[in-house]
């Protein structure tokens, strides 16, 4: 196990008090666009996370009133067109591999997305535990407007997931944005608050996820994202082994003394 309070990355800003990591691109006078080397940064960070023992839940916040407007027009898409295949591939890799490493980074994580959200924030969104927006929030799944295919980073298995498969047909071909109120009745959104009140929300829910059994919380994450590809029977047999584990944990031990003595449990993640 490692700890990364002292992490310095260059290109977006990181912090982490109360055990919660809270993530923001740092380009706010562009919308915080992603670049080469923001999307590595992010990818290495989030590989590095299962290992953190000071880190058990994770919020990707806004910057300046906005999310992530995607991939910098300049830095990405402008260099992309002259690659060959086996450059593009490799880009195409390391995206979906970012996406992977949130997935697997064994900690919740919540996005909280006020204004633009759109192209692989959209996707960063998307791939997070958990989503709190604003009633600004205006969040598209853009690639077929700059030419490319709707399946980016996995949104074609994991959007339908959450919102439906004709509703996220419909994002992923006509690449329009989907509005706050649209998101939060289709389930895209946990929920939606005022701009003043964002960051509140996020932390507050940060704040109560951190303060469960953590290590069942790893498990939870594990198996929301293994199960997709799974039949039913051997989905309940993996739970069956997930739990049989937790129930060792003294986190087990001491919600049950807790209970027993009329007390609220305190989880210590192991």
């Amino acid at each position: 196990m490692t700890e990364l309070p002292n992490l310095a990355p260059q290109h977006f800003e990181w912090t982490v008090a109360e055990r919660i990591a809270t993530i923001r691109l740092a380009r706010p006078e562009r919308k915080n666009p992603l670049t080469f080397d923001s999307y590595a940064e992010l990818r290495d960070t989030f590989r590095a996370l299962p290992y953190a023992r000071d880190v058990d839940v994770v919020i990707l916040a806004s910057n300046g009133g906005n999310f992530c407007s995607g991939g910098d027009v300049h830095e990405i898409i402008g260099p992309l067109v002259g690659m060959e295949m086996p450059e593009l591939l490799a880009f195409t890799r390391m995206t979906g591999d970012l996406v992977k490493a949130i997935l697997g980074c064994g900690k919740p994580v919540i996005a909280s997305v006020d204004g633009i959200c759109v192209g692989a924030g959209a996707i960063l969104a998307m791939a997070a535990d958990l989503r709190l927006a604003t009633p600004e929030a205006k969040t598209a799944f853009l690639f077929t407007r700059v030419g490319l295919a709707g399946c980016d980073m996995g949104a074609c298995a994991m959007l339908p997931r959450i919102i439906g498969q004709g509703r996220a047909a419909e994002l992923l071909y006509t690449g329009r944005s989907m509005s706050a109120d649209e998101g939060l009745a289709w389930g895209f959104w946990n929920a939606l608050h005022g701009a003043g009140e964002l960051e509140g929300a996020a932390t507050d829910l940060a704040q109560r996820i951190a303060a469960g059994p953590n290590f069942a919380h790893m498990m939870t994450k594990t198996q929301l994202n293994h199960e997709w590809s799974m039949g039913l029977e051997q989905a309940i047999e993996a739970e069956a082994q997930a739990q049989a584990i937790c129930m060792q944990t003294q986190d087990f031990a001491r919600a049950y003394r807790a209970f027993a003595a009329k007390e609220k449990p305190v989880f210590e993640g192991n």
